[in-house]
């Protein structure tokens, strides 16, 4: 009985050294999940800012508008960690020219431009699948068809996001917004997903 006591106070000492190392490696899969996750809501919470700010003529549009540049920052250096400085900053840029876009679609949806509207968004749709493009030769785990879907359901939803602010359909505008932060949390998650089954050897438990 003495025995098998200290057998399994042994184990039990074992259990309890080793459970912290293995939780700390098992979490590194759930906190890529996390910091991506953060990333992306910066992404809709900053672009909110900006719409709602430029829509009414805001003095604090410029300031939104930078804050989400540097955001595309973040975001490309996120994916630097995995895939180097050149593959961050090609996304960086991709993302910023996103922003930029954006940006000029609202201007011209401000003052009923459908022409500038057309052009900027036939951009917008190009530049989504550009960014689809480049996330899946980086990646196999993110199929180019999967992530355009993707980038155009952002797209869409983000335009909801606009329509409604301009119209003052403010109750809209809250549904435009939840499609918009629920939609990219599942981006987010979904490119999580790929970088964990890319890189299994980062994400392994001992």
């Amino acid at each position: 009985m003495k025995t098998l006591t200290s057998f399994v106070a042994i184990v039990a000492g074992s259990l309890l050294i080793t459970a912290p190392v293995a939780a700390q490696h098992l979490n590194k899969a759930t906190q890529l999940h996390q910091d991506m996750r953060k990333l992306w809501t910066d992404h809709t919470v900053w672009t909110r800012d900006y719409i709602v700010a430029a829509v009414d003529d805001r003095p604090d549009a410029q300031a939104a508008a930078n804050r989400l540049m540097k955001n595309q920052e973040d975001i490309g250096n996120a994916v630097a960690a995995y895939y180097g400085q050149a593959a961050g900053q090609q996304l960086t840029s991709l993302l910023k020219q996103h922003i930029a876009i954006a940006v000029g679609l609202i201007k011209a949806a401000k003052t009923g431009d459908q022409a500038a509207q057309k052009v900027a968004n036939d951009k917008w749709q190009q530049n989504a699948v550009e960014i689809a493009t480049f996330l899946s030769k980086a990646n196999p785990n993110w199929p180019n068809a999967v992530l355009s879907d993707m980038m155009k359901m952002h797209l869409a939803t983000t335009t909801d996001e606009v329509v409604a602010r301009l119209k003052h359909d403010w109750e809209g505008d809250v549904r435009a917004y939840d499609a918009v932060y629920n939609h990219i949390l599942m981006m987010a998650d979904a490119l999580s997903d790929g970088i964990v089954k890319q890189f299994p050897e980062k994400f392994k438990a001992w």
